[in-house]
């Protein structure tokens, strides 16, 4: 009994442990080994009954005496025991041969180096147009569980190629024409087939530049229900062959379930984010929308929603839509909870140190994950470090050299380091590449407000207004931030009131807010106070973000409504923002200097300093220096914010011109120097001003009258 059992028990085990290699090659479904290991099992207990009547001996297979009487059944060979010993040996060779080659796999086998890959059109050859445009998605998905592996935008890679062809799809040879420039190194194709209902698919990767095969797979889908369950076989597949030795199955779990209603739903996503790349977010929100009515659960047409809603400025609407994003998180993989959850720390909470956390975990796992570095850098451009966002953007360069956004960042970066010939030079290509692009323009026009052409710079934005309805609602807050830096309130004015109006019209919140806020410095210089006020509240009820906020209560503070100003700074040192708290100490500091509180106000400026090196926090510090009869402090807060003025041209890191901040920097600039008996580098500071601001103001008469007076 006991042979008998110990033979069974090794055919078994030779059996299952070559199950586990053979059947992956023939693309069997996963049930099949669980199945046999149940049948082994199952039919353990039925041979030892058998193991007990009969047993095998050096006479043959006879029947034992507690059974019945002695039975000699045909003879068999007399080395059974040879045979058993045998069969149990293999099985343990075999199986002690495959766990060491399973573990040490991984422990001698180096990570494949990042790689991107583009994905071309299916060919669609059933006539089912469900398969357009939704396979693809999923492919992508699954493929992204490797940390090695990112797929390019399918949305970018068509608008290359309708660049370089007008109206080409992307198919496989449009595909390989844009990885070849874009610097992608493989193409992944497939195909769908119907065969009397199965549905036949193909799918191979190839080297871009060669058109040669790196991977090549192929599977069958019982009818469009078992389609994106064997969609999510071939990625697995893919994956290995591309050298991902620790495939992730939790990864995948989420595509291997999907219904034929998420199929339908990967299709209209697919047209979602194709419209997002466009620019056009309405659009693309209306596809998000119908991507959720299939799917109710499709936390990534959430997330996708949310984006662009928060690009056009419907903060609410951003919120909320993030907040059911993450209710649906068990849908997503690893890499897009992570992003998720980065992009939600960044846009609504505005947590950075945690978004920092988040994605240097994705870029960690997932190296080639070009969306995680782009965000890492935005993260550690919201902290101030510009330095390290600049060393994020110039990886991602050096990763994919021909992404547009990941060069339009680079540019941002610079511009706000105040490197302002890099950031031109890297807007002006993406713009020369697709002039679509509004927001590639804010570099060009910020150099050359570092160059004092303001006409120019101006032009530029009558150019970004040209790109339509989002673009237009920035390029009137920069003409208008334009006029405001010249003193040209008046001008200021009209371009600001109707502008207001088109953004509430849109359901662009936040612009409208910036506007409202600009309209009240507007209406404040003319001399307009209860307008300007009535402005500033508007700003307020619009939006209520920080920028606002510190925005009205500077307003509030110059028409001497200190109790507004106070109450908008206490509610700022109660939040949990660094950034905030540090804007709360600032409005301190700035009351406390002009109630001549000289100590209570630098106080105030280092707590606030502590929270977060601002630039507008050290402007203010230097004037208050400046109050306090402290040139020489002052005067090296003015060259600080003189050597950071690329943080000022858009001042809360909001991409929103504020380039008018600068204003009257070489005027306090020129007093600090008066106050230090630097005469000669005074007049050059009011001459400077005075230049810049032609239609006059108190300060400008000033300034005239100290480069009159004796300081000659």
């Amino acid at each position: 009994m006991i042979r008998t059992a110990g033979l069974y028990v090794g055919i078994c085990w030779i059996g299952i442990e070559g199950a586990g290699i053979v059947l992956p090659a023939f693309d069997a479904p996963d049930w099949i080994l669980p199945a046999l290991i149940i049948v082994a099992l199952a039919g353990f207990p039925i041979m030892l009954v058998f193991a007990w009547i009969y047993d095998v001996s050096s006479r043959g297979i006879e029947v034992t005496p507690d059974a019945t009487d002695t039975v000699v059944l045909p003879p068999g060979n007399s080395g059974a025991d040879f045979v058993v010993i045998g069969v149990l040996s293999v099985a343990l060779i075999f199986s002690v041969y495959l766990n060491i080659t399973r573990s040490s796999g991984p422990a001698v086998t180096e990570e494949p180096p990042p790689v991107s890959i583009l994905i071309a059109d299916f060919q669609n050859l059933t006539g089912d147009p469900l398969f357009d445009g939704s396979l693809e998605q999923a492919m992508s998905l699954g493929i992204e569980g490797a940390p090695f592996i990112t797929s390019f935008s399918r949305a970018t890679a068509l608008v290359r190629a309708q660049t370089i062809t007008p109206g080409t799809a992307l198919d496989e040879e449009a595909a390989r024409l844009v990885a070849t420039r874009e610097g992608i190194q493989l193409v992944l194709s497939g195909a769908v087939r119907d065969d009397d209902g199965r549905l036949e698919f193909t799918v191979r990767v190839l080297d871009a530049e060669t058109g040669e095969p790196v991977v090549e797979v192929a599977g069958v889908a019982r009818d469009r229900g078992d389609a994106l369950d064997t969609i999510s076989r071939l990625e697995k597949r893919v994956r290995e062959g591309l050298g991902d030795n620790a495939l992730d199955e939790v990864s995948v779990t989420g595509a291997e379930a999907v219904t034929v209603a998420t199929l339908a739903a990967a299709k209209v996503y697919a047209e979602a984010q194709f419209l997002a790349y466009e620019g056009d977010y309405e659009g693309a929100i209306d596809r998000y929308r119908v991507a959720i009515d299939e799917d109710p659960g499709f936390a990534r047409a959430y997330s996708g929603w949310a984006l662009a809603a928060f690009t056009l400025g419907r903060t609410t609407e951003a919120e909320e839509l993030w907040e059911k994003a993450l209710g649906f998180m068990d849908s997503m993989t690893e890499r897009e909870r992570l992003r998720t959850l980065g992009a939600y720390e960044i846009a609504v909470r505005r947590d950075y140190d945690k978004a920092i956390q988040i994605f240097e975990t994705l870029v960690e796992n997932y190296p080639a994950d070009g969306a995680g570095h782009n965000n890492l850098a935005v993260a550690y451009f919201s902290v101030l470090d510009f330095d390290k966002a600049m060393q994020q953007g110039r990886s991602l360069l050096d990763l994919y050299p021909g992404n547009l956004l990941y060069q339009h960042n680079y540019a941002l970066f610079a511009m706000y380091a105040g490197d302002f010939e890099i950031a031109e030079s890297l807007g002006r290509q993406v713009v020369e590449a697709d002039g679509s692009r509004f927001y590639s323009r804010l570099p060009l026009a910020i150099a050359e407000l570092a160059r004092g052409d303001l006409a120019a710079a101006d032009a530029i934005y009558d150019d970004m207004a040209s790109t339509g309805g989002a673009g237009k609602s920035i390029a009137m807050t920069g003409k208008a931030d334009i006029a405001l830096f010249s003193g040209d309130y008046v001008r200021a004015a009209e371009i600001l009131g109707p502008a207001i109006e088109i953004d509430i019209a849109a359901q662009n919140s936040y612009g409208a807010a910036w506007k409202a806020i600009a309209l009240a410095e507007a209406l404040a210089g003319t001399g307009d106070a209860s307008g300007a006020a009535a402005a500033a509240d508007r700003a307020l009820d619009l939006g209520g973000r920080t920028a606002q906020r510190v925005s009205a209560a500077l307003l509030y503070l110059d028409a001497g409504d200190t109790d507004s100003a106070s109450r908008i700074s206490d509610d700022l040192l109660a939040q949990e923002q660094k950034q905030q708290r540090a804007y709360g100490h600032m409005l301190r500091g700035i009351m406390e200097s002009r109630a001549g509180r000289h100590p209570n106000a630098l106080e105030a400026f280092s707590e606030a300093l502590d929270e977060a090196d601002l630039w507008l926090v050290r402007y203010h510090l230097a004037q208050a220096y400046l109050a306090a009869g402290a040139a020489v402090e002052a005067l090296d807060e003015f060259e600080k914010s003189r050597a950071r003025i690329g943080e000022a041209t858009a001042v809360f890191l909001d991409d929103m011109p504020t380039w008018r901040y600068t204003a009257e920097l070489p005027y306090w600039r020129g007093r600090a120097q008066e106050e230090l008996g630097m005469i000669v580098l005074a007049k050059a500071s009011y001459s400077q001003y005075i230049a810049s601001r032609e239609p006059g103001g108190p300060l400008v008469a000033d300034a005239r009258e100290r480069m009159a007076g004796p300081v000659n």
